[in-house]
């Protein structure tokens, strides 16, 4: 038998048979063997994990994956799904407003590469997650606040409307006979909306939208967009992001000290654990009126979820099943 033919063969079987193999390339017609890393060979099983019952939008994301799409416009694409879900009043049109009855929307996304764009308390612009993302491909900038986003979507092409739907004006006008005002623990099935997602080169991005807490005050500004609390991704580690109680995630920021957790080699489960822990465990720390969740994904595929109380869930689109899972919590009763 020939060396060429030899070589040829030997090569192609031995792909089949081992993670590290050889492999022909050409050299001035000449045939050489050369290694090929695990790293070649291996397909990367696309991921997405969402915060609470988002089916819709996981499989909005998770379709923009399998056909090869960025893990960066997954999330944008999915979330934009929740964006415009009037029936869903923490996100986007529908969204509850403030104590004015003026609806704002924050939103933040994060790319493979450490860029991070968001916006903050924007008026009559439903789709902000994509306006973020202006802000990071488009400006030298990381944020825009208020009429300045508000200006900047409609200079990029974004139509102005009113998010202010029957329904939530409904609810905003029953608040105000008594006007009082508390955090509300959500045992519903949605909230904020952050998502995290792998593509087919193993790249991470992330995104987090929301109408923030329902009759806030006016230009109170949660951990959604924020670098660091709502959403944090490092693409060598991994991402994670929150919901709930923002004002309770910014002062642990969360989302960073999950990925560093993961950094230093705990898992996403451990690393969640954690995150609720630095908030539970702060002396005089009163969590029975107030929730925060947090999910998480490593650079392995690993996910991991946890909340102060019960009622979170979550959804995770992997090996082509999207589910939704209700996360473990930590307020369980005492035996």
């Amino acid at each position: 038998m020939k060396r060429r033919n030899f070589l040829k063969k030997a090569s192609v079987s031995g792909l089949g048979l081992v993670a590290v193999s050889s492999t022909l390339v050409s050299c001035d017609d000449k045939k050489v063997v050369r290694p090929v890393k695990t790293a070649e060979l291996e397909v990367v099983k696309p991921l997405v994990i969402a915060t609470w019952k988002t089916d819709l939008a996981v499989e909005t994301a998770a379709a923009v994956l399998e056909k090869g799409g960025t893990a960066l416009d997954a999330v944008e694409q999915g979330c934009r799904i929740e964006e415009a879900n009037e029936k869903g009043q923490s996100v986007g049109k529908g969204g509850l407003p403030d104590r004015d009855g003026n609806v704002t929307l924050d939103a933040c996304i994060m790319d493979d590469k450490g860029n991070y764009g968001a916006v903050l308390g924007v008026k009559n612009i439903k789709h902000v997650i994509s306006v973020a993302k202006k802000v990071m491909e488009e400006t030298p900038h990381v944020m825009l606040v208020g009429d300045g986003a508000e200006s900047f979507a409609v200079s990029k092409g974004f139509k102005r409307e009113n998010l202010l739907t029957e329904a939530a004006k409904k609810a905003w006008e029953k608040w105000k006979i008594k006007s009082e005002y508390k955090p509300i623990i959500n045992i519903e099935n949605h909230d904020t909306i952050g998502m995290l997602a792998i593509d087919k080169k193993g790249n991470i991005s992330g995104a987090c939208t929301t109408s923030g807490l329902a009759y806030k005050l006016p230009g109170r500004v949660g951990d959604s967009p924020i670098i660091g609390g709502g959403l944090f991704v490092d693409n060598e580690v991994g991402g994670a992001s929150a919901t709930g109680l923002g004002e309770e995630v910014l002062k642990t920021v969360g989302s960073f000290l999950i990925v560093e957790l993961m950094r230093q080699g705990k898992s996403p489960q451990k690393a969640c654990e954690e995150a609720i822990g630095r908030i539970v465990n702060k002396p005089g720390k009163d969590f029975k009126n107030f929730q925060v969740g947090y999910i998480a994904v490593n650079k392995k595929g690993e996910t991991g979820a946890y909340s102060i109380h019960e009622w979170f869930s979550y959804n995770v689109y992997k090996n082509k099943e999207n589910k939704n899972i209700k996360s473990d919590f930590y307020n369980k009763p005492k035996a």
